[in-house]
């Protein structure tokens, strides 16, 4: 069965800025562009602009055009760091220390990531705020999409970023999983904290424009002074 029409105006527009044809910032073309180029109406180019910027990839300028949304680090950090003060705030987290290595994949990291990579590149981070330790975290991503990125040390603070600038690689949503655990001996050392002591623990699957598992990434975070924020509609 084919997809609907406007679905195909879809995912032309997100292999166009998976493959960096359209670079953030680019104009897309008009929905009448669109239409006469892909044999759809005006109408259904429009739905489908619609779908794209309701999941963030385009916005739309009243009177100017559509536009591949430009991610910067602040909106990255809004998107998908949610610690927050109490009153709703978000302070910068500080990088503290970073370890990058390459390793072989593990059996899980092999099922989860796309392409099912035989080895791993495992970024350690630990993040401050307001001057105190507060997030352990271990990103890994597969050496094959992200091939040289251990050479590249020291990364940015944000990392999504980096993965869009430096590989075209986008990402538009995380998938999570929360528990509150005790402290290992590995994140009390990095936190300076007592192993035993009460963390949030965070398991994401970061999901490009093409659908992909891209990254993987556990962090251990004290929540005493901040709390985990997330807008439902």
């Amino acid at each position: 069965m084919a997809p609907p029409l406007y679905q195909v105006v879809i995912d032309t527009i997100v292999d166009r800025i998976a493959s960096g044809e359209l670079p953030s910032g680019a104009m897309l073309p008009s929905e009448t562009q669109l239409g006469a180029e892909l044999g759809v109406s005006q109408g259904t180019a429009r739905k489908a602009l619609i779908e794209l910027e309701q999941r963030g990839l385009v916005q739309r300028a009243q009177g100017r055009g559509t536009f591949v949304t430009v991610r910067t680090p602040e909106s990255s950090l809004f998107n998908f760091f949610r610690l927050r003060n109490p009153d709703g705030t978000l302070d910068t987290p500080k990088l503290e220390r970073e370890t990058v290595r390459r390793r072989p994949a593990g059996d899980a990291e092999r099922a989860a990531l796309y392409g099912r990579p035989d080895e791993v590149i495992e970024i350690e981070r630990v993040r401050s705020l307001g001057g105190k330790m507060v997030t352990y975290e271990v990103s890994v991503v597969s050496t094959t999409m992200f091939p040289g990125l251990a050479d590249r040390v020291p990364l940015p603070n944000t990392l999504y970023v980096f993965y869009q600038q430096a590989y075209a690689i986008i990402i538009v949503r995380a998938n999570e999983r929360l528990r509150a655990r005790n402290a290992s001996e590995q994140t009390a050392s990095a936190l300076g904290i007592d192993p035993g002591i009460a963390v949030l623990e965070v398991y994401r699957e970061a999901v490009d424009v093409l659908d992909r598992v891209v990254e993987l990434r556990s962090s251990q975070s004290l929540t005493e002074h901040h709390d985990y924020f997330i807008s439902l509609s």
